[in-house]
């Protein structure tokens, strides 16, 4: 099953299940965080509220309002190669916020203190179920599905310091959507892409992790407390534009898209910022 937030004309948001080319709204649920809390999965599958074209939506976020996001890095092994970096004993985190996160087809701003935007595509886990120091078969039961994010990265700032946390925060920079997909939509050897105008710049699949969702969630929720509408951003594959020679990076004008198989895509367009 899939579900998404999406946009209304009064300037609202739904929760929505995807059935085909078409959506139906989950009566009285706002987004797929308040779903994941309140109806729960169960509750979608069984709504039969207005329904609403595919073609025409307006993704929102898939969770607008998470308690948290949780990000993790240095965590795709051939990522970790191009780096030249050993791989880590521990998950490497660091946090996004609320106002970090836009829809699936959101223009994104690259902002005049930066002109090093780089692209990194992502599997992000959605927490459905609140956990404390989850273990094994409690952590894999707490994934209400996956989505696909953008950690668009900006890369001048994130070296600043050893911390990354500036280069990783800023408002309106991360794309996720269009929908969650429950774990059965994903094919085993699912892959993720990740173009920049067309052209391909990450391929990997995304069971090349170092730590997976599970030991994720283990980890994560042994520090805090997870709860439904979490997000947990799990690294990205090789071939972001940091590590090329020459560098590369998002310009105005640029379309990034990121797709994971049995989940969806992604696309978004760089904008320059306005105050330039």
């Amino acid at each position: 099953m899939k579900v998404a937030t999406i946009r209304v004309g009064d300037g609202s948001t739904r929760a929505v299940r995807i059935d085909g080319d078409v959506a139906i709204e989950i009566p009285g649920v706002a987004d797929v965080g308040e779903l994941l809390a309140t109806v729960g999965l169960d509750g979608a599958r069984s709504a039969t509220g207005t329904a609403h074209p595919v073609a025409a939506l307006d993704f929102a976020p898939v969770v607008p309002h998470p308690s948290k996001i949780v990000c993790v890095g240095q965590n795709y092994k051939a990522h970790i190669a191009e780096t030249h970096r050993e791989p880590p004993q521990y998950p490497t985190l660091f946090a996004k916020f609320e106002d970090s996160l836009v829809g699936a087809h959101d223009d994104l701003v690259r902002p005049a203190e930066s002109s090093l935007m780089d692209w990194e595509g992502e599997l992000a886990i959605v927490i459905g179920r609140e956990i404390r120091r989850a273990v094994g078969a409690e952590a894999e039961a707490a994934i209400a599905g996956y989505t696909v994010a953008n950690d668009i990265s900006f890369r001048d700032w994130q070296y600043r310091t050893t911390q990354w946390l500036q280069g990783k925060m800023w408002s309106a920079s991360t794309p996720v959507g269009p929908v969650l997909a429950t774990p059965d939509e994903l094919p085993f050897q699912a892959r993720i892409v990740t173009e920049v105008d067309g052209v391909v710049k990450q391929d990997g699949e995304i069971h090349d992790l170092v730590f997976g969702p599970v030991a994720l969630i283990e980890y994560i929720s042994t520090v805090t407390v997870l709860r439904p509408g979490d997000l947990i951003l799990t690294g990205t594959p090789s071939g972001v534009g940091h590590v090329r020679e020459p560098q590369e990076r998002l310009e105005p004008g640029s379309v990034v898209s990121v797709e994971i198989d049995g989940i969806g895509r992604l696309v978004n367009r760089i904008v320059g910022d306005p105050i330039r």
